[in-house]
């Protein structure tokens, strides 16, 4: 957007979408716009003034600082507009969160004009992004005697910004919506296939429920209805916000449903109100924080208790529900913050305290966790400027400590990483932790709205806490068209200027790498002891505690250095038995969570806790497998505790992967990378001298719940079913049900294959290749009954196997092999019976490029099968996503159909699946 003109053409084009005018964040542009103004004869002034005031992107963008300059020139007299005067030139720039603003408030708060120098005080007493460089400006004022800038820290000690806002209502009123049964993905509030327009609010508003206009209408009309309420929205029977953490589904849900941030800030809202009968899925729920939101735990439903307080399950085994309360759309409930209760009327339903903790009710009273983190760490820089001690403004960090007991994985990491807690105190499962973050992860398709969370809170350089941050192009990998021609240089060029290693190079000197972030990422973790955020659901590694975020909390970990989280619970899974040697790792993933129910009575004990598991033998490729799927699991995130050989073995891995992207040229001018491949080496001698022995559990650590996987019982290969045809609604696509190949009678159609996603490894590849010859050679030749779609997760792989000739094999029988000098410009929408080679990426499992065809059963080594999510239904069929093993994917497209248990033996005889042994060690201290 470069031109005046140029918007009102764009103008216009949004006017047929039914779009306000998209605001501002370019100087060009909002240049010729204060030219406009200054001309008071200009035929667009009045035009130009509304743009000015209520349509620019606060924070650092190039828009921003040519806002805050006019908005001095007028404070300063300079230049003169009857319908800003300096009084509302100030209160603009009170709403412009940090960057150039700060920069103008704090040149006028120490200029020579003692009036305006108070007015920019009383601003500044208000606002939270400054910065170490903003800090030392007034520190170097303060020591010359300047009593503004003793008044500002002093006001920053106290943490007047915090102190003298509004309390939260004692009393939120709410009106129900059920937005579905059963788990709510993200995909409904914000469908992957729209990826491409999350940067852009109000646009992306649209996509809201997958485009159901009909829902929306109903949600307008609740709201005209009960103008004075917000809008609760309910997944019934389910929980909500599974899947991804998608900092766009809870700014679409606040879009529709919160409350507006500022009046010269369009499209940004915050505080909604988010519920499910079981909760908030754990991720999903601190990106409601993110945005000052509340999210509760409703247990309107609950299993029944025979006499003997055993489930009471039904025909197929399935615990019986009963309704507690009724939560129906339309239904006036209120929250009332000071007791903690929800109630109908005078009725108190539920007890939701969780949803309103100290540090919650404060996310709600500043707007959101951003302004909290940010507070505080403003107020730490001042009382350290003013040599005094941090009075206590907000409520302490909640410590758990217990006398005698051993330590979790997860606590052992949180104990080393921790700042800001009592010195010397040992912290257990349940405290509230600021931690040092290692490693931060930023993927493409939300990307885009980290770059803006950053410039909203004036960040402008990775802090030097991180050791490293990667901003991947794996989602937007498989199709190279117009929208990712447009947004990804952009991002590119963004993330790479503030720090981070870039997928793609701004300056086009290496070749583009679209690997799966998370394998990435797993590759550039080289200490078990370390924490990594990742703006994508599976961020999961198999070194180290990973945490999948929102794209505002990547953000703030990348700005900071750090993340605040309560330390969780864990989960102890330990193997016994032995793997068959047709069966798949995957297989043994599947079968654990299938077994964890089992055991439990349909509890999910995974859900919200970390599972550690005591994985031993596998190395970081492998046991990422296991991690991965902890997202589908529902757990907060997974550990694996491995063996010293192994986790050399895996550190050398990562080495030799790491030591790739510098001989690409990756490097920055921090040398990064090379920086973690020393980090490697030293961990690696740690571990061989035996001064620092891989991560381990005490052996007196106390778990939630211990889970105990016999790999004897896993007889055939194990799908996760969406269950599409459930009666009951809630029961479908919710990952929970596992099924024997045998399930399917070797007569179940199979539509289109797919191999890839982070689920898959070098390995699997492998795979492919044997099994494609194991056919030939039993057969004469390999004829494809339906599509099979292979991606490799990484280039690296890729060249593994051109150098293994396992790709020579794979191009023998494919009919279509990706070109990375003419990437595909459109996503497929049909696909022949034939093997097709793509790009490096995530592809079908993403959803937002390719796409099965609607109405399709797909076999899928991926790890989503959410509705719509790789296929959509027709009027006819239910499209669905069936996941499985390499082996079962790959055969069912030979076959056409599920294969038979002496089909699937016959194919896999001879080749090498995953080994795995449970460790004979005691893998704990």
């Amino acid at each position: 957007m470069n031109t005046y003109k140029d918007y009102l053409k764009q103008i216009e084009e949004r006017k047929g979408q039914g779009l306000h005018p998209q605001p501002i964040d370019g100087a060009e542009l909002l240049s010729e716009i204060i030219a406009q103004i200054k001309d008071v004869d200009n035929e667009y002034r009045e035009d130009s003034l509304n743009f000015f005031i209520y349509n620019v992107l606060p924070g650092t963008t190039s828009a921003a600082s040519v806002k805050a300059k006019f908005l001095k020139e007028i404070i300063l007299g300079e230049s003169i507009v009857a319908e800003i005067t300096p009084a509302f030139a100030f209160e603009q720039l009170s709403h412009m969160k940090g960057g150039p603003s700060i920069e103008v408030l704090l040149a006028l708060a120490l200029g020579d004009d003692a009036n305006v120098a108070a007015q920019a005080a009383k601003v500044l007493k208000t606002q939270v992004f400054l910065y170490e460089a903003d800090m030392e400006l007034l520190e170097n004022a303060f020591k010359g005697g300047n009593p503004i800038a003793k008044e500002l820290l002093e006001s920053y000690s106290q943490a007047e910004f915090f102190t003298k806002l509004p309390e939260v209502e004692e009393e939120i009123e709410v009106v129900t919506y059920i937005a579905g049964v059963g788990d709510i993905s993200t995909d409904l509030l914000s469908p992957g296939a729209d990826a491409h327009s999350r940067s852009d609010r109000e646009l992306h508003g649209q996509c809201m429920f997958e485009h159901n206009k009909d829902m929306q209408n109903e949600l307008l009309a609740l709201k005209e209805q009960h103008p004075d309420k917000r809008v609760m929205l309910i997944a019934e029977k389910g929980t909500m916000g599974v899947g991804s953490s998608r900092m766009s589904g809870v700014n679409n849900v606040a879009l529709w449903t919160g409350v507006p941030f500022s009046p010269y800030v369009p499209f940004i809202n915050f505080a909604p109100v988010i519920a499910g009968t079981n909760g908030i899925a754990p991720i999903f729920l601190t990106t409601v924080g993110v945005t000052g939101g509340i999210g509760i735990d409703l247990k309107n439903w609950v299993q029944q208790k025979d006499a003997d307080g055993n489930t009471v399950v039904d025909a197929d085994g399935e615990p019986i529900l009963k309704e507690v309360y009724s939560v129906a759309t339309g239904t006036v409930l209120t929250i009332n913050t000071k007791t903690k209760k929800l109630y109908n009327g005078d009725k108190e339903l539920k007890d939701i305290s969780a949803a309103l903790t100290p540090p919650k009710m404060e996310f709600i009273k500043a707007g959101g966790s951003y302004a909290v983190v940010f507070g505080k760490k403003l107020q730490t820089l001042a009382c350290k400027i003013l040599g005094i001690d941090i009075p206590q403004v907000y409520a302490p960090s909640k410590e758990v400590s217990v006398e005698g007991q051993g330590l979790t994985a997860v606590e052992k990491i949180f104990n080393k990483n921790a700042v800001g807690n009592t010195p010397g105190k040992t912290l257990h499962a349940g405290s509230n932790v600021r931690v040092e973050v290692n490693i931060v992860g930023s993927q493409d398709t939300t990307g885009l709205m980290t770059s803006q969370e950053l410039e909203m809170m004036a960040a402008t350089i990775i802090s030097p806490i991180v050791d490293a941050g990667y901003q991947s192009g794996c989602h937007t990998a498989s199709v190279w068209d117009d929208r990712s021609k447009a947004n990804i240089p952009r991002l590119m060029s963004f993330m790479n200027d503030f720090g981070l290693i870039t997928a793609r190079d701004p300056k086009g000197q290496y070749h583009a790498m679209t690997d799966v972030i998370h394998k990435v990422l797993n590759d550039i973790t080289v200490d078990d002891w370390d924490i990594i955020i990742g703006g994508d659901s599976h961020t999961r590694m198999s070194k180290g505690v990973a945490f999948g975020a929102d794209s505002g909390t990547v953000a703030l970990a990348l700005a900071t250095g750090e993340a605040t989280m309560p330390i969780p619970e864990s989960v102890k899974v330990t193997f016994k038995g032995e793997m068959r040697s047709f069966m798949d790792f995957r297989d043994v993933v599947h079968a654990t969570q299938q077994q964890m129910l089992k055991q439990f009575g349909g509890e999910n004990v995974f859900q919200g806790r970390i599972i550690e598991v005591h994985i031993g033998t596998l190395t970081a490729d492998q046991a990422f497998t296991f991690t991965d799927w902890t997202a589908e699991m529902k757990a907060k995130a997974s550990i694996c505790i491995s063996e010293e050989e192994t986790l050399i073995e895996s550190l050398e891995i990562s080495k030799g992967r790491i030591q790739i992207m510098i001989d690409k040229g990756m490097d920055n001018d921090n040398k990064v990378l090379q920086g973690l491949v020393d980090k490697a080496n030293a961990r690696i001698q740690e571990l061989k001298t035996g001064i620092k022995p891989a991560l381990k559990p005490d052996a007196d650590a106390n778990y939630y719940a211990d889970v105990v996987i016999d790999l004897d019982e896993i007889a055939e290969p194990m799908i996760a079913d969406p269950d599409v045809n459930n009666d009951d609604v809630s029961k479908r696509y919710t990952h929970d049900t596992i099924r024997p190949l045998s399930f399917y009678g070797g007569t179940k159609k199979v539509d289109l294959g797919f191999v890839g996603s982070c689920m898959v490894h070098k390995g699997d590849m492998k795979i492919l290749a044997q099994m494609l010859k194991n056919i030939e050679a039993q057969h004469g030749k390999v004829e494809f009954k339906a599509p099979l779609v292979v991606a490799p997760p990484t280039y690296n792989i890729v060249d593994e196997l051109k150098a293994e000739g396992d790709w020579e094999v794979l191009v023998k029988y494919s009919g279509f092999e990706f070109n990375d000098s003419a990437p595909k410009g459109l996503a497929r929408t049909k696909y022949e019976n034939m093997l097709y080679l793509e790009r490096p990426g995530c592809n079908l499992c993403m959803g937002n490029q390719e796409k099965a065809e609607p109405g399709d059963t797909v076999m899928a080594t991926s790890t989503r099968l959410f509705q719509g999510r790789v296929v959509k239904d027709t009027g006819e069929k239910k499209g669905e996503s069936l996941l499985s093993s390499t082996p079962v994917v790959v055969l069912s497209t030979i076959l056409g159909r599920t294969p038979t248990m002496a089909e699937y033996e016959a194919a896999v005889d001879g080749i090498v699946l995953t080994k795995f042994k449970p460790s004979t060690k005691q893998l704990v201290s």
